[in-house]
C-alpha cells in the first residue's frame, strides 16, 4: 500500500518540480552520433506540464491542453549537424488542422534564456517581480503566442539559435526553424496534430531573423514544407548597419549579446573578438553579452560598443567583421521566398533601419516573390510590435483559414501615417490580453 502512494507522490514531485535551466538540463545533452540524425529527426522527447508562463504583471488566462519538447537534429552555420529544441503546445480548444511556427524575440546569447525553458511554468518569477530582476528570462512577446493560442492553433516554437545560443547568426536561426515545423509535423499526429495540417510562420524582431532567414532557405533546405505564408515585422535585414544604429541608445545591449552570438557560430569572430577586445573591458563586455534580454537591455542601455574594442568603430571595419555580417547578417541574399510574406517595418525604426527592409523587400520583388509591405510612417520599434501584430495576427488568420492572397508573385505597398488596428482583429485577442498589450505600451493604444 506503501509503494503506490510513494510512486505518486514521486510523480507529483516530478510534474511540479521547479524546471531546471538548460545548461543544468541532461536533457538538453547533444548526442556524440548526432550526424546519424537527418535534419529534423526526434533525438528525445517529454511532456511537460500543461501550464506556460505567467508572461506580465496582469493576470492573462491562456488555457494549455499539453506541452511536448523534442531534442532534434539541426544544421548550424557551417553546415554542420547539430542540436535543437522545439516545444509544442496544444491549446484546450485546439483545431488539429492548424499549426504556427512563432518565433519569439528571445535576444540573447545565454542558453538558460532559451524558449523552451522560460515558457516553463515557474522558471522565473512571474509577474512585475520577474520583470525587474535583472537577469529576468520573461518575456512580454508571449503575449502574441497566448493570442494566437485562444484561436485554437497549435503552437510550435524553436530554439532556433541552438543550444548554445548563437543569437543574430541567422542561418541557423533559419534551419533550425525549418526543422522545428518537421518534427511538429512528424511528432504532432501523435498527438492530436492533423496529418496534414495548414501551417504558418509569425515573428517579430529578433523572432524575425528566424523567420526571414527560414523563408529564403526554405526552397533548397526543406523543399519538402509548403507554408501558407509567413509574417515577419520589425525586420532585422542588416546586422551591420543595426549595430551602428542600437549604438549608444536605448537598445545598445543588443550589439553586445549579438556580437557574442556570432562569435559563437563562427570561429574566426570569435578569435577576432579574443583579439580585439580592451582588456580592462573585457569582463564589463562579457557580463552584458551573456545576460537575458532584460539584462542585456539595463546593463548596456546608451553604452558606446566601440569603445570596448582596441580600434573603436574601425575594428568593425575589418575583413573578420565585415565578411561575417555580409554572409550571416543580412537578409535577401539567401533565396527568394515561396510562400506569401506579410511584411511589416516602421520606416524610423530604432533597431534597424526601415532602408534595409526596403531594400530586402525590393530584392525578393525583382525575384517574383509574393508580399504584402506595410511601412509605417509615424510608428516605433516597441508601438509596431503590438499595432503591426494584431493585424498581423489576422493575416495570419485567413491564411490558415484557406483564404488565398489577392497578390500572388506579386507585391503590393502600403505606406500608413500609423499602424491603424484593424476593428476585426482586435477581437482575436480577447479583452484581458488587449488591456495587457495595452498596459505594456503606457496606455498609448487608448481605449
Amino acid at each position: 500500500m506503501h509503494i503506490p502512494l510513494l510512486a505518486l507522490a514521486a510523480t507529483v514531485t516530478a510534474v511540479f518540480a521547479k524546471p531546471l535551466s538548460p545548461t543544468q538540463d541532461d536533457w538538453y545533452t547533444q548526442p556524440s552520433n548526432i550526424s546519424d540524425y537527418a535534419p529534423g529527426q526526434t533525438i528525445r522527447s517529454r511532456q511537460l506540464p500543461a501550464q506556460i508562463q505567467p508572461l506580465l504583471p496582469l493576470p492573462v488566462n491562456v488555457s494549455v491542453n499539453a506541452v511536448h519538447q523534442f531534442l532534434h537534429r539541426t544544421t548550424d552555420s557551417l553546415g554542420n549537424a547539430v542540436a535543437a529544441v522545439t516545444t509544442l503546445i496544444e491549446p484546450a480548444n485546439a483545431d488539429p488542422g492548424k499549426l504556427l511556427a512563432y518565433e519569439l524575440y528571445y535576444d540573447t546569447a545565454n542558453p538558460n534564456c532559451e524558449p523552451s525553458y522560460t515558457l516553463q511554468y515557474d522558471s522565473d518569477p512571474a509577474g512585475l517581480p520577474g520583470i525587474l530582476i535583472r537577469n529576468s528570462t520573461l518575456s512580454p512577446d508571449t503575449a502574441f503566442l497566448a493570442a494566437s493560442l485562444n484561436q485554437g492553433w497549435w503552437i510550435a516554437t524553436t530554439d532556433y539559435e541552438g543550444l548554445d545560443a548563437q543569437f543574430s547568426a541567422g542561418v541557423i536561426s533559419g534551419q533550425a526553424t525549418l526543422d522545428g515545423v518537421r518534427v511538429a509535423l512528424s511528432e504532432g499526429p501523435k498527438h492530436g496534430l492533423s496529418t496534414e495540417p495548414r501551417y504558418a510562420l509569425w515573428g517579430y524582431s529578433g523572432g524575425s531573423i528566424a523567420v526571414g532567414y527560414a523563408a529564403e532557405l526554405q526552397p533548397s533546405y526543406a523543399p519538402e514544407l509548403s507554408f501558407v505564408g509567413a509574417a515577419a515585422g520589425g525586420n532585422i535585414a542588416n546586422l551591420s548597419s543595426t549595430l551602428s544604429t542600437v549604438n549608444q541608445g536605448l537598445f545598445a545591449g543588443l550589439a553586445f549579446g549579438a556580437i557574442n552570438g556570432l562569435a559563437k557560430a563562427y570561429p574566426n569572430v570569435s578569435d577576432w573578438l579574443d583579439a580585439s577586445l580592451v582588456e580592462d573591458k573585457r569582463a564589463e563586455f562579457t557580463s552584458i553579452a551573456s545576460s537575458c534580454l532584460i539584462g542585456e537591455g539595463t546593463a548596456g542601455v546608451l553604452k558606446d560598443i566601440y569603445s570596448f574594442f582596441v580600434n573603436g568603430a574601425a575594428s568593425f571595419a575589418e575583413d573578420v567583421p565585415v565578411s561575417i555580417m555580409r554572409i550571416a547578417g543580412q537578409l535577401g541574399v539567401r533565396g527568394t521566398p515561396s510562400m506569401p510574406m506579410y511584411i511589416y517595418k516602421p520606416v524610423h525604426d530604432e533597431i534597424s533601419p526601415g532602408d534595409d527592409t526596403d531594400e530586402m523587400v525590393d530584392t525578393y520583388c525583382e525575384n517574383g516573390a509574393t508580399v504584402e509591405y506595410i511601412r509605417d510612417l509615424a510608428g516605433t520599434h516597441p508601438t509596431l510590435w503590438v499595432t503591426g501584430s494584431a493585424n498581423a495576427l489576422g493575416w495570419i488568420k485567413d491564411r490558415l483559414d484557406g483564404k488565398e492572397v489577392s497578390n500572388v508573385g506579386s507585391c503590393t505597398r502600403q505606406n500608413v501615417l500609423w499602424s491603424g488596428l484593424n476593428k476585426d482583429t482586435i477581437p482575436l485577442f480577447g479583452e484581458e490580453l488587449w488591456s495587457a498589450l495595452k498596459w505594456t505600451l503606457g496606455g498609448v493604444l487608448g481605449e
